[in-house]
């Protein structure tokens, strides 16, 4: 159904192909937005593109790639900047798990690749996309934590430290942009019934879990011009907005 709230808005939505940020992009297209779909899996973006279609949404706009091709990053901002002149939402739901091992376990490949696209590739967008962002009337940016950045389990060495580094970086780009319109925050989903979440729970039966769509109202709560809050957490399984204590005083 169309909101007056995101009707025109323009917004980037990284892994939207599937799970959390195949709802979040549906339910933004839904709402009135031009989603810029970005993912690797050309099924999935044509299949959202059908969804947003039918549920009366403007046609998205679908975006085959790969984050780690950064230069592919630059040239989107670019884009965009021809064709808008803006950017509103920056929803980052793009991640991996890398493996599940001791940390001197963990090979080289594997690491590297779960911080490119986990941490990095946000960055990029980051500095690519910021801008455009400043070019709106209400700036708005979600990334997607989780749980695993502050409890910090063993053997999830790699996804942990790069979900701890994506806080680091949304919330220092929050207080980067104070006296801007921009609205910087955090979503920890909690358990979901993710391709991700069977990776790494293989043996957990997936109809217990909330499914991804159940979270895309929130992450549009935060992404709507209304949103007043930055630097924050919301932490879906508690329904809380969470506040960040110093580390130390």
């Amino acid at each position: 159904m169309s909101d007056p709230a995101f009707e025109n808005r323009i917004a980037v939505v990284t892994g939207a192909s599937r799970g959390i940020g195949y709802f979040v992009a549906r339910a933004l297209g839904a709402a009135g937005a031009h989603v810029v779909a970005l993912a690797r899996t050309v099924g999935g973006l044509e299949e959202l593109d059908d969804e947003i279609r039918a549920a009366g949404g403007p046609a998205p706009t679908l975006v085959p790639l790969d984050l780690t091709d950064y230069d592919g990053i630059d040239r989107l901002g670019a884009a965009l900047y021809e064709r808008f002149g803006r950017l509103d939402v920056l929803i980052g739901n793009a991640g991996i798990l890398g493996t599940l091992s001791p940390l001197g376990h963990v090979d080289i490949k594997t690491w590297d690749q779960v911080m490119a696209i986990n941490v990095t590739a946000n960055w990029r967008l980051i500095r690519s996309l910021d801008p455009l962002l400043r070019r709106s009337d209400a700036g708005r940016a979600v990334f997607l934590s989780s749980g695993a950045a502050q409890k910090c389990k063993a053997y999830w060495g790699p996804y942990s430290v790069s979900k701890a580094a994506v806080e680091a970086l949304v919330r220092t780009y929050a207080a980067e942009t104070l006296q801007t319109p921009i609205k910087a925050n955090l979503v920890n989903p909690g358990p979901m019934r993710t391709a991700m979440r069977a990776k790494a729970m293989p043996g957990e039966d997936p109809e217990t879990l909330p499914h991804p769509s159940e979270i895309a109202s929130a992450i549009l709560d935060l992404s709507a011009p209304a949103c007043t809050v930055t630097g924050k957490l919301y932490d879906h399984p508690s329904r809380e907005i969470r506040e960040f204590l110093p580390i130390c005083s």
